[in-house]
């Protein structure tokens, strides 16, 4: 077993969480999600990782409950911080992450989806929430810190101590998904989010401009004012200094479309 399968194509990295029947996370699929993270940061000729679930019926159904019952503390604290870890470098990678959400997506498995930086899902496909309230734990990898960001604290709280869980039209009230597709099966709807994807690949979009804006929303966020606009003017020198940019102001001075190529 795989765990995540990998295709990569015209600038797309898509990584597939594959674990029957429900795409639960272990060490080996974080293992396996770490390899396919750092596969697709070191490609030039990827710009956009799109993370979806195999099957109809998952994304993610969160952590595999029967591995961590039988496990000892200490293996479950290294879990979690691989966990972390993982996700966190997800977040981090300065290309842009779409979560196509193609079925549940509870647990830990919305904890993954709240690392990307965008979030679309097939309405009417499933729940998702973060109901580990009721097997007596908390969301504990980064469900805690990343939800009170989306929603603000009271409405994350209520949410986690709840363990309330939802179809992905309240999601998208809530602010938690970016869109909600209707689709007739689940290849259309991953055919939609690949063309979704698409639109923020070169030629159409500069996409060294779009990762480094999201280096200035996902680390900005968590400085004062005075620091994230520091940030900011360094990561706007960076690309003045790439093609993108002299490409996107030549073509807006000579009145054409721009071609960029992602440097």
């Amino acid at each position: 077993m795989s765990h995540v399968d990998y295709h990569a194509e015209a600038g797309v990295a898509q990584l597939t969480l594959n674990v029957p029947p429900a795409n639960c996370y272990s060490y080996e699929l974080m293992q396996a999600l770490d390899t396919a993270i750092l596969r697709a940061r070191f490609d030039p000729a990827v710009h956009v990782l799109l993370l979806t679930g195999a099957g109809e019926k998952f994304f993610c159904a969160g952590a595999d409950i029967a591995m961590l019952q039988g496990a000892d503390p200490e293996f479950k604290y290294n879990f979690c911080l691989h966990a972390n870890e993982t996700i966190s470098r997800l977040e981090q990678t300065p290309k842009l992450v779409i979560a196509a959400l193609n079925g549940h997506c509870v647990g830990g498995g919305l904890e993954i989806a709240l690392a990307a930086d965008l979030r679309v899902a097939r309405r009417g496909a499933g729940k998702c929430g973060l109901p580990e309230v009721k097997l007596g734990v908390l969301p504990g990898t980064g469900g805690t810190q990343r939800l009170v960001r989306v929603l603000g604290k009271a409405r994350a709280i209520e949410l986690m101590a709840t363990g309330e869980t939802f179809d992905f039209d309240r999601a998208l009230a809530l602010g938690l998904v970016n869109q909600v597709w209707d689709a007739d099966s689940g290849a259309a709807f991953l055919a939609r989010a690949r063309e979704y994807a698409a639109q923020f690949v070169p030629p159409r979009t500069a996409s060294r401009a779009v990762g480094l804006i999201k280096r200035a929303c996902q680390t900005g966020a968590d400085l004062s004012l005075q620091d994230g606009l520091a940030l900011e003017r360094e990561l706007q020198q960076r690309l003045f200094t790439g093609d993108d940019a002299k490409e996107g102001i030549a073509a807006y001075v000579e009145r054409r479309p721009p071609s960029f190529t992602g440097r």
